[in-house]
């Protein structure tokens, strides 16, 4: 069920007009804004990174070998779902990923700031797009499976969003999240991506039960990249002024290519059972119980 984001009243129409109260939502750059207030800030994420991440990510190592595990998970633990919900979608990449894995699958994402959905609206045409609060979704019993890759770490409430989704969700349906691992890895760059915190697999595993998930996966990635992570978080400059957070992101040819075997290497020991104890991300699959 559609909610209205005004008074919570069931949505009896196909738009998110409501009878109940008669509120009608503000659109932002051609689309639907539940959080019109939220869409003006740059809290969680710098809106201006959009149009260099949008560059980057089809060629970057590191989108690339998250997306292939990330699909990978969806195949391996929810491959019949009809409906996708990506929480904070940024500028569509991983939403275009699972378009064409389940070209039948009813496809939405959502975003905070309208900048990233003009991105994901170009990537994915198909797809249902929304300007969104993740503390406030206007979901009940909605969807199969809900994602949200490295989006949570950004927001202070992250235990309210857990809460949020658990609704969304129907029951017996999937969560993958993806966030930062290690708070030993803390760095300016954590802090120039407006990050709140890194994760543990102890917190996020409590932060999931206490929201009514079930674990059915966790495991670490960049596990074999975590030596370099941690000389590049060390040696680094964070000087107020030019230090810039993607930096690392942009590396010649041939490390890149190096790099992406490398994780890919990895998923296959993911694939085979294994749960790795270190990397620089956590993966985590889990279910509303029914």
């Amino acid at each position: 069920m559609r909610l209205c984001p005004a008074c919570g009243a069931t949505l009896a129409t196909a738009g998110w007009d409501c009878t109940a109260c008669g509120h009608r939502p503000q659109q932002r750059a051609g689309f639907i804004a539940l959080a019109p207030a939220l869409a003006a800030q740059s809290e969680g994420f710098d809106p201006a990174l959009f149009a260099e991440l949008a560059a980057l990510e089809s060629s970057n190592f590191w989108f690339r070998a998250r997306n292939r595990l990330i699909l990978w998970a969806l195949q391996r633990y929810a491959p019949a779902f009809t409906d996708f919900l990506e929480v904070g979608c940024g500028t569509g990449y991983v939403l275009q990923g699972v378009a064409e894995a389940f070209p039948g699958a009813r496809i939405c994402g959502t975003e905070a700031q309208t900048e990233g959905l003009q991105f994901a609206a170009n990537r994915v045409p198909r797809a249902a797009f929304l300007q969104m609060d993740a503390r406030q979704m206007p979901f009940d019993n909605e969807f199969d499976v809900i994602g949200a890759f490295d989006v949570i770490e950004h927001i202070a409430e992250d235990e309210a969003v857990l809460a949020q989704m658990h609704r969304a969700l129907r029951p017996g349906g999937s969560l993958l999240l993806t966030v930062p691992q290690h708070p030993f890895l803390w760095s300016e760059y954590d802090v120039r991506a407006h990050h709140v915190r890194r994760y543990t697999r102890g917190e996020l595993r409590q932060k999931l039960t206490r929201a009514g998930f079930d674990i059915v996966k966790m495991t670490s990635f960049v596990s074999v990249l975590l030596p370099l992570m941690m000389l590049s978080r060390l040696t680094r400059r964070t000087d107020a002024v030019d230090y810039d957070p993607l930096a690392e992101l942009r590396i010649g040819a041939l490390a890149n290519a190096l790099l992406e075997r490398a994780l890919d290497a990895e998923r296959l020991l993911i694939r085979a059972g294994l749960s790795l104890p270190f990397g620089g991300s956590l993966l985590a699959v889990a279910r509303r119980a029914t």
